[in-house]
């Protein structure tokens, strides 16, 4: 027997798939209820359903629909001198305890919803469940065509949420389209351990004052190695020593303020991911490359764009991956993996998000056409998949994986998943 509590959101999911026994669905005055539709469920503040269509004896309602464990819920939330719930035609409740009414006095008709108990005790299977994913053991029931429906649906989700958050910027950086690919590119060269430190370092360093030195990458350079706080050193060799000196000008120049050096990650990063030479390729691509979004927008296809994101670090870092320490020579070239994850990661959502603006659905078909030319990543989680016997044929598909198993199965959320409520169902 499971000790788990019962919670809204198992009466949110009975009800939005009426799982509920309608023949013992009557308000506490006997009146039969039948449920035309349940409505469309509403994830903002306000009833927990809208548009439903409820036939109380002979009179059908449109309205909206509240779900709570019990009546005095509605008392506890403040409903009854909130107006937004004056049109709520139902309450649904699993203990009708107390008798309600709207802000003018009219009582609210209340059901206490009916239901087999297994559906809850298979809930609870999957909320219990120490496995990777919660239904491990049972997902094999699902039909392929089932799951595939839903992994189309996980990938475009994931896809719009990195759009809005994209969004964000963009609004904060006035619309201004090149700066927020800018500061997006710079977040993505971090990858996920220095993406946050990258990020501000593009935020620190305004594009228009990269712009204004273009023709010298030894300017560039010691513009972000300064701005990440990398030349606080007292000395160095030949090349460190020009980057600080030409950094102390700029700096002066354009009166910027530099990043603490403690804001970086060395420790249980591959050499080659370093940020001292990720902020060199960063650097290489920033003078090498003029108006990256308009290009963006304007790309060819994949191969188009491999060939302007595999850009090289300076020579100095041939034969290092920090100042002023001497490695084995060895070309610091962006690699395919990271060029496919900038591709991802920015390319993919600014053109999803310029084609909303745009309303036009060509830029949309772009990001989703170059999802799926790409190889699907390798990570972790992917591969955790894979040995689930799950086939992950393109970066799309692997796109939706990273979103079920992040969004989904981790925090446990089987009542908003496909799969998970349609076992909870079974």
């Amino acid at each position: 027997m499971s000790t788990q509590p019962l919670c809204e959101d198992f009466l949110h999911f009975i009800w939005k798939n009426r799982l509920f026994d309608p023949l013992l669905f009557l308000t506490a005055s006997g009146e039969r209820v039948e449920v035309v539709h349940p409505g469309e469920y509403n994830n903002d503040s306000g009833p927990d359903f809208f548009n439903a269509k409820i036939r109380l004896g002979s009179t059908t309602w449109a309205g909206n629909v509240e779900v709570h464990l019990r009546s005095s819920d509605w008392l506890r939330h403040g409903h009854n001198s909130d107006r937004a719930y004056d049109n709520v035609v139902l309450q649904v409740v699993k203990n009708d305890d107390v008798r309600i009414c709207r802000t003018n006095g009219e009582p609210v008709p209340t059901v206490e919803i009916k239901y087999e108990t297994k559906l809850f005790d298979n809930y609870c299977k999957l909320l219990e469940s120490d496995l990777w994913i919660p239904c491990q053991n049972m997902i094999s029931r699902i039909t392929t065509p089932a799951i595939e429906l839903w992994l189309d649906r996980l990938a475009m989700e994931r896809l719009e949420n990195k759009a809005d958050r994209l969004l964000k910027n963009l609004r904060l950086n006035k619309n201004d389209w090149e700066e927020t690919c800018y500061q997006q590119i710079a977040r993505n060269f971090g990858l996920k351990l220095n993406g946050l430190p990258f990020e501000m370092l593009a935020k620190q360093t305004p594009l228009k004052i990269i712009s204004k030195h273009k023709d010298s990458l030894t300017q560039i350079e010691a513009l972000f190695f300064g701005q990440a706080g990398m030349l606080d050193e007292p000395e160095g060799d030949d090349y460190y020593a020009d980057l600080k000196r030409e950094y102390n000008f700029l700096r002066h120049k354009f009166r910027l303020k530099p990043l603490g050096k403690h804001l970086w990650k060395f420790m249980r990063i591959r050499p080659s991911n370093f940020p001292t030479v990720r902020i060199a390729q960063f650097a290489a691509l920033m003078q090498q490359t003029a108006g990256l979004f308009s290009r963006v927008i304007q790309s060819s296809g994949q191969g188009y764009l491999h060939e302007l994101f595999n850009v090289t670090a300076s020579t100095y870092w041939d034969t290092h991956y920090v100042f002023n320490r001497t490695s084995i020579r060895s070309k610091k070239k962006v690699g395919k993996v990271t060029v496919n994850l900038l591709l991802i990661n920015t390319v993919v959502p600014l053109l999803i998000l310029y084609g909303r603006f745009k309303d036009n659905k060509v830029y949309g078909e772009m990001a989703l056409r170059l999802l799926k030319e790409m190889e699907a990543e390798s990570n972790f989680v992917t591969n955790k998949w894979r040995e689930l016997n799950f086939e992950i044929p393109d970066a799309f598909i692997s796109q939706a994986f990273l979103q079920l198993k992040y969004e989904y199965c981790t925090p446990k959320k089987c009542l908003q998943c496909s799969i998970g409520s349609t076992l909870i169902g079974k």
